[in-house]
């Protein structure tokens, strides 16, 4: 991808069908969101304390990847990632939600590309805060006070620009005229997990997540029901998808609601008591008090990836499990529901070795911690904490 060097690929294909779907190219870039995410799990695994070899190896082309953002991505410089396709061949719509209705008003209108997503932004600030960490944890500070400004300048732009007062919510989209797609969606809950929102706005975020238009009974919708658009049986207007309700429900916990995680995740434990224990991709938006269970999206594919790993985050966000092993440290402050009962985890990876994990109500046990690893309990650290603890040590 000469033209924008640095962004990450939105899928390839070795079939016979690459030819008609990426007009005979095998590889496609169409995924704003993708450049930024690579970021981000590349600073999750380094944290974690895996593949310090890869993960070497792999930092020239993040710190491409946040040239590209800064490069490429904004593309008219208002501090925001945008997305519009090349040719007539592409995506319309190149977030998470990328059927061709999936960014719309709320009285119902499709939004016109270019197009900045809010959870896009998020991703962004979440790569600015992962670079910085790997900064952080090799010494070099400048860095990583550098990218965790960054992130501040991009959170106070958003919500200046994305909050929408009298409706109590975030825009899902700036459009090409960089007015606020004022649709009420589940986009905003990804804005909670990476910390984009501001204090004051989380409680009215979480109230509206969790309302009778936006929670079925089963999950989060992807569209209010007293949106224009909202269809709870389209693909992007109204339909219930678990990865979506996985990232809600851990943004939920890192805001402090601790109920409306826990609520989010049984749910979707219990739909997926409906389909032989397994999470399809996503389920139609009904309510739960009109059908004895999720209805099916005919379409939805099964086994899928996002869902497969859904089950894990919520559980793992509900045991608030979390590590920075050049820190020394694990942190768990389980907050499971009493109806889940006790809970046991072995043979679980742990920078070097691997541990075994315990959980009965809020009382935790590990065993197997390498050396020089120490349980804590409560949140780890933020890196705006470290830096400014850093900052305030006294040189040598």
């Amino acid at each position: 991808m000469r033209r924008n060097p640095g962004k990450i690929l939105h899928e390839v294909r070795f079939d016979a069908s690459s030819g008609l779907a990426l007009g005979g190219k095998s590889a496609y870039y169409g995924s704003v969101d993708a450049t930024p995410l690579f970021v981000v799990v590349l600073g999750s695994v380094s944290r974690w304390g895996f593949a310090k070899e890869t993960i070497a190896a792999l930092l020239p082309n993040a710190d491409r990847a946040l040239d590209w953002i800064r490069d490429y991505g904004d593309r008219d410089g208002d501090g925001f990632v945008e997305y519009e396709r090349l040719n007539d061949q592409g995506l319309i719509n190149q977030g998470w939600k990328d059927s061709w209705d999936g960014i719309n008003f709320a009285d119902g209108r499709i939004a016109e590309p270019p197009l900045a997503l809010c959870e896009v932004q998020a991703y962004v600030h979440g790569a600015y805060m992962a670079r910085a960490w790997v900064g952080y944890d090799a010494g070099d500070l400048d860095l990583a006070a550098d990218l965790r400004d960054r992130a501040a300048r991009l959170k106070r732009r958003f919500n200046e620009q994305f909050w929408l007062p009298d409706k109590g919510y975030y825009a899902v989209a700036l459009d090409r005229d960089k007015r606020p797609v004022d649709a009420c969606a589940s986009n905003m809950g990804h804005c909670l997990w990476f910390g984009l929102i501001d204090e004051d706005k989380a409680p009215l975020v979480a109230a509206r997540l969790m309302s009778p238009e936006m929670f079925s009974g089963w999950g989060v919708r992807t569209l209010a029901t007293d949106m224009r658009a909202y269809n709870p049986a389209s693909y992007h207007n109204g339909s219930v998808w678990p990865h979506d309700n996985a990232l809600i429900a851990a943004g939920l916990m890192r805001y402090g609601f601790v109920e409306q995680a826990q609520w989010i995740a049984t749910s979707l434990l219990e739909a997926a008591e409906y389909s032989g224990g397994r999470l399809p991709e996503l389920f139609c938006g009904f309510s739960r008090e009109k059908f004895n269970g999720p209805v099916p999206y005919p379409a939805a594919c099964s086994p899928q990836a996002w869902a497969a790993t859904t089950p894990i985050l919520l559980v793992t966000s509900l045991m608030r499990y979390d590590a920075h092993i050049s820190l020394g440290g694990l942190w768990l402050n389980p907050a499971l529901p009493a109806l889940y009962g006790d809970l046991h985890i072995s043979n679980a990876p742990m920078g070097t070795g691997r541990i075994t994990v315990d959980i009965q109500g809020s009382t935790s046990t590990v065993h197997g911690l390498p050396d020089g690893i120490e349980l804590h309990r409560g949140q780890r650290p933020w890196i705006t904490e470290l830096i400014e603890q850093a900052r305030l040590r006294p040189q040598n």
